[in-house]
């Protein structure tokens, strides 16, 4: 079958022509089925634009799909029925459009032209501005109370640093039992109060009476003294005197041989070379015979129930001026302070302890080496300055009255050069004042 040439431009054929000339010159007639030239050019329409994709780059129009460049695109196209057909048809089709929803991106923290930027001023008169939220305050509140521990933890760290272990340098002493030196204090502490007699016996005795005592122990200073006895004896002695009386009534005339025995039984508990009873009888002038004293060691070590080993006020003393680093004439000052105690029946209502840690502290403050108590003593004696200041200032007083009292033992032993001539020091007065 042959196609159709209608469309064929520029091509007339002889037998399609109308009114034109036949082969044999005849006038050729135009059939009803074929149009004119004219008729078929005024159908030729521009061709719609192929759709393609528009790329802008810098700018510039890049008219490419895919990035392949399209071809060109005919100006004129003839409309044939199967072209005609095809724009039919998408002209029926509605047009579908498919709208991409953007994709939103976070802002960059890193870019500034993101940020917004609020007066505060404006902020505040603009909104119901709060000046501390709720967040913020509980957010105060935690770092207020984390500085507080802060600043507990670090106070502890520095009284750390302050306390030092005094017995560090004795670990490899046997003697100094650096291991178990802190147990036997603490039980020393513990059992100081049932070891020691109540301040009020004396209101049990009807012949003896508190100044009869004092002379007692101050006459017992200056034998202790000439025997050159250790300073363990003297605290002994008292303390077997005062306990005995506590219990057992003595009348007036054996009181001398109370002391007497008393200082027998200490020198057998703590000398390595102990006068004999002889010694002691003859120092009191003969008063008692040696019958006697035998009679009253064996009542006072009945009464006593045989419990002689108890802590005195040298064994805290000894402690607590290791703990205070002191020198020889704060040592020698303390047991000054410490013996003018043992006279005064008042002190009895201090325990051993306290009147070693005052007697340290006023020593101290006496030769102005230290005017507080440090944190080392106040840790190994368990006691702070204004525990030590009442019982500190009754020593004081007493050694302002030491020089021209009638008693004056304890004063006479310290005014030697054997110790330092340390009851000549002057007294620490300004402890006496009440804003100290």
């Amino acid at each position: 079958m042959v196609g159709s040439n209608e469309n064929c431009q520029g091509v007339i054929m002889a037998s399609n022509v109308q009114g034109g000339l036949g082969a044999g010159g005849g006038k050729v007639t135009m059939g009803p089925n074929r149009r004119a030239l004219s008729t078929i050019n005024g159908n030729i329409v521009e061709a719609p634009a192929y759709p393609c994709k528009v790329h802008k780059r810098n700018g510039i129009t890049d008219k490419s799909a895919n990035g392949v460049k399209n071809p060109p695109i005919p100006i004129h196209r003839p409309i044939t029925r199967k072209f005609a057909a095809q724009m039919a048809t998408k002209q029926q089709q509605p047009t579908v459009e498919v709208t991409k929803q953007p994709v939103q991106t976070a802002p960059a923290k890193n870019e500034s032209e993101d940020c917004i930027i609020i007066d505060a001023e404006d902020y505040k008169a603009t909104s119901d501005y709060d000046p501390v939220p709720m967040f913020v305050q509980h957010t105060e509140a935690m770092m207020e109370e984390i500085d507080r521990m802060d600043a507990e933890m670090e106070m502890e760290d520095v009284e750390e640093t302050l306390i030092v272990d005094i017995d560090s340098a004795d670990k490899k002493n046997p003697l100094a039992v650096a291991e178990y030196i802190d147990d036997m204090h603490a039980y020393y502490k513990k059992t100081e109060s049932s070891s020691c007699a109540p301040p009020n016996y004396m209101e049990q005795q009807f012949d003896i009476n508190e100044r009869m005592r004092a002379i007692l122990i101050d006459w017992l200073i200056e034998v202790h003294y000439k025997f050159d006895l250790m300073e363990e004896t003297l605290y002994l002695t008292v303390n077997l005197i005062d306990r005995f009386l506590a219990v057992q009534q003595v009348i007036r005339k054996k009181l001398q041989l109370v002391g007497v025995t008393a200082m027998l039984l200490a020198c057998k508990y703590e000398e390595v070379s102990v006068p004999v009873v002889e010694d002691l009888i003859l120092i009191s002038d003969k008063a008692y015979t040696r019958k006697e004293v035998l009679e009253m060691e064996k009542l006072m070590i009945n009464t006593l129930q045989f419990n002689l080993p108890v802590p005195t006020a040298y064994v805290f003393m000894m402690r607590f001026l290791k703990a205070a680093q002191s020198d020889k004439k704060v040592e020698l000052l303390s047991f000054f302070m410490t013996e003018l105690c043992l006279v005064e029946y008042e002190m009895l209502r201090f325990p051993p302890s306290m009147l070693a840690a005052a007697a340290i502290f006023t020593a101290q403050c006496t030769l102005g080496v230290l005017n507080e108590w440090s944190k080392t003593c106040e840790k190994y004696s368990h006691y702070t300055r204004d525990q030590l200041l009442e019982c500190s200032r009754l020593m004081v007083s007493f050694h302002q009255n030491a020089a021209t009292g009638k008693l004056a033992g304890v004063h006479r032993k310290y005014s030697i050069s054997k110790y330092g001539f340390v009851a000549k020091c002057p007294p620490a007065s300004f402890l006496l004042e009440a804003s100290f």
